[in-house]
This record gives structure tokens, sequence and C-alpha cells, in this order.
């Protein structure tokens, strides 16, 4: 779906308003009855934060938002509060907000809770709504500048939310790889994918093992962005889990949480969403997103529990699930990201049920290895846009639990530590800076969580644009 954001320069009588005021605001302009104050003044004076005012021929809602002594708590309130007018509105299909108050920062967190508030995902019913919010638009107050760089983050957003909802049957690599392609020509990134003989050529053995079950070859994707006033030498590179669909391979998944499992390319969904935001706002640094992609299946030549695999580094992994495939397709990518040189490398990935166990739905467990420095900026970010990072230990201890009998390593580590352990499993592949993102608390959500939404909540696009962002 698609909703537009723009400037107005005046007001007119029958526009549905969104006011930001306190209680100091001169509101004379909207000519309110006597009563319509009255309920006005005594609402805000019991410190309602958002009050709606029904005139027939339009609607007015007032924003009021309380005061948190957290500057980003009290961002993530402003993004929930325009999410929560959503249910005053839901027949809204255009809407005006004017910043009374002249708070910039809050009518843009405002903003962009309704914005990501309004997304469904409906490309697949025969049958499209009617209604729903098409237009935002904002006064003449907001820059242009801001008004066009929010609309392509929501664009981003909704662009990842879109692939990861996809179903199956629909996005398989080839269609992840194609729309990857597509966002490239909207936002101008360059991007080459690699079939499945150059993969061979390249020896990804992880990627083309968990392909061995599948029907449909494997792909693997290079998105770089590189503008010419870069103020980066050394790029930042992305990582993205493709996983388009998961079974468990031969160490077969319950049938519960299966129909789920279309969201196992979280990852690249976010990277895909980040490159797109990154290149259509222009940033000026030198970025690559690095996509491998396959399903994971099981059949008569499915890689097996028991084998070992020779990876794209040389080294060798003992296969002892076939469900922890994801580690294994990642580990190649993280390899072939040494050609470059990074600066730093981020990887995304539903990768573990043991960090959605530990931290749920609220936050993204994380690590990192030679990237003190970067981690800290990045969770810094993460708190503003309330993508939050729960960083876990990563103490050489943990090593010893994924050493192989008879390979290099193992490709898990035991029934402790599970979200750990991966990571450890992916460290064993990087020797530059280095940060490990495990989105499978976040990516997907099954109830209606603020302005994230039900389903693909787009997790992870908003925060690796502030990243990259915050190098310019």
């Amino acid at each position: 779906m698609k909703i537009t954001l723009k400037r107005k320069l005046t007001i007119n009588t029958n526009d549905n308003l969104i006011l930001l005021i306190d209680k100091k605001s001169n509101l004379d302009f909207l000519n309110l009855s006597k009563s319509e104050n009255q309920f006005l003044k005594t609402q805000l004076k019991n410190k309602k934060e958002l009050i709606y005012i029904n005139q027939y021929n339009r609607w007015i809602q007032f924003i009021s938002p309380k005061k948190i002594s957290s500057s980003n708590l009290h961002l993530e309130n402003c993004r929930l509060l325009g999410d929560r007018l959503l249910d005053n509105i839901a027949t809204a299909k255009s809407l005006l907000i004017v910043d009374i108050k002249n708070n910039q920062t809050e009518i843009l967190a405002i903003t962009e809770g309704v914005a990501l508030g309004s997304y469904s995902f409906n490309n697949r019913k025969t049958k499209k709504a009617s209604t729903g919010l098409k237009t935002i638009s904002l006064c003449k107050r907001s820059k242009r500048s801001d008004v066009i760089e929010l609309q392509n983050i929501v664009n981003s957003v909704f662009l990842c939310r879109d692939l990861v909802n996809e179903p199956f049957s629909h996005l398989k690599a080839k269609e992840l790889a194609a729309a990857a392609k597509k966002a490239s020509k909207e936002a101008g990134f360059k991007i080459k994918t690699l079939n499945k003989q150059k993969i061979k050529q390249l020896k990804m053995g992880g990627l083309l093992a968990v392909n061995q079950g599948s029907l449909d070859p494997p792909n693997f994707s290079i998105l770089t962005w590189g503008p010419k006033n870069a103020k980066n030498k050394k790029p930042i590179v992305l990582v993205g889990k493709g996983i388009v669909y998961d079974t468990g391979g031969l160490s077969l998944k319950p049938t519960k949480g299966m129909d789920i499992m279309k969201v196992d390319m979280g990852g690249a969904g976010c990277v895909i969403g980040a490159m797109h935001a990154i290149a259509i706002n222009n940033l000026p640094m030198n970025v690559i997103g690095l996509v491998p992609a396959t399903d994971n299946r099981p059949s008569g030549n499915a890689y097996a529990p028991g084998d070992v695999v020779k990876m794209h580094s040389g080294a060798t992994v003992e296969v002892l699930n076939t469900d922890a495939e994801g580690r294994m397709i990642l580990a190649d990518a993280l390899s072939f990201a040494k050609k470059y040189n990074p600066k730093i490398v981020i990887d995304l990935a539903t990768l573990t049920g043991a960090a959605a166990r530990a931290i749920g739905h609220y936050g993204i467990v994380s690590m990192h290895q030679k990237a003190e420095k970067e981690h800290l900026r990045l969770k810094a970010i993460g708190d503003n846009v309330h993508e939050r990072l729960a960083e876990m230990p990563f103490w050489e201890d943990y090593n010893k639990l994924i050493k192989s009998d008879v390979a290099d390593i193992k490709n898990i580590g035991g029934p402790e530590a599970g979200a750990i352990t991966a990571g450890k499993f992916l460290a064993y592949f990087t020797d530059y800076p280095w940060i490990h993102l495990d989105i499978a608390g976040p990516t997907y959500v099954t109830t209606r969580y603020g302005y994230r939404g039900k389903g693909a909540t787009g997790t992870g696009v908003r925060l690796l644009y502030q990243f990259v962002k915050s190098y310019c």
C-alpha cells in the first residue's frame, strides 16, 4: 500500500484536522462553540492527550502529549499517540496535521506514528478496502525536506513489511531478488544477483547445503550504494538472512507456527528496505547490502544432521540440526564481506527462538565483536527510534560450545544460551568490526503492536537508516 505525505499551505473549513497544542495555544481561528471550548478546557485540565471533537462537516483531533523526562520515550509516546488517533478517524481518507504548539520534533513523530500505523497488507485479497487513509498533509511550518525524508522512510518500511508479509507461494528466492531489483530502480542503488552456478564457483557451501532440499535455485544479491560524495572509503555492509520459507529441513519443525515461517527472510527484507531508504534519501555514504536467499525444505536430497559442509571461508561445519540453517547462509555472506574491507558489518536475522523467548517482541537481541563504539552508536539510535538493543554477553567461554569432534565447528551449541552460540557461530566467519542483530522477536507480531501494526513490523529499517545517517 501507499500513503502520501505532503505540505499544505492553507487550512480549509472542511479539512479534517489534527492539532498539536498545549494550554497556551491560540485556537481562535477554529471558531469553536462555547460548549466545544469548555469541553476542550476540561479535557486539557484532566491532562487528556487525545481530545476529539466532531463538527459534522469535519472532525478535529487535538493532541497534547504529556511530559516525559526521557526524550526518547517522549518521542515514542508521540508516535503512539499518532497511531491511537487512527481509531477515531477510521473512515478518513485525508487529514491535515497542524503544529500550533510550534514543536516540529513532536509533529514529525506524530506524523510518523499516523503513517506507519495506517499500513495494511491486502495484496492477496480480491476485494480491496474502499476506506482507509490515503493522504497526510502537514502545515507549511514543516520543512519540505523533512516531509520528503519521512515519506521515503515510511515507503521503505512498507516495502519491508510487504516482503515479509508475502506468502511463500508468491515470494520464493527468485521473487525476492526481483523485488530488490525493483527497489533498486526506484531508489537508485545498483544490484547484482548471483545465480546458483556463480554461487558454486564461489564455493558458498552453506548456502548450497541449505538449498539442497529445494526445488528452486538459490541466489545471492549484492546491493550497492556508492555516491560520488560519499564520506567513507570503507563501506558499511548490511547482511540480511533470506530464508524465504523454513520448514526446518529434515529437522522438521512442528506444525504449529509453521504457517508464519514465510517471515524467515525478515533480515533480507530489512536490508532491502534500508538500502531503499538510504539511496532514495541520497545519504552520502558507501553502503553495501548482501542477501543470500533460498528456502529450507526436506527432500530426498536435503542436507542431513551429521553432514559436514565446507563453507565459503574454507572452514568445515558439522550440521547437527538442519533447522539452524540461517547461520549457514549468513556465514557464507559474512565471509564474502571480507573482500570489501568494511568499516562495519551488521547482520540482521530472524535467527533463534531463544532470542524471542529472552526479550519477546519488545526489542532486538544484539552481540558484537571489535565494534564497541559502533554498537554504542547503534544502541543510542535504537533508543531514539524505539527499536531497542538488548546486548547479550559474548564471553569467550561460549566458544567451546560450538567446537566439533569431526569438523572445525558445529552449527548448534546445545540447549543453553542458544542466541549467543548462534552469534558465536557467525563470529567465527568474521575478522572485521561486526554487529549481530537477532530480530526473531520483533519482526512479526500476531496482535497489533502500536504503529508497528499486526504481522510484519518492518523493525530494523528505521534503525539501519538512522545509523547510516549518523555518519553524515
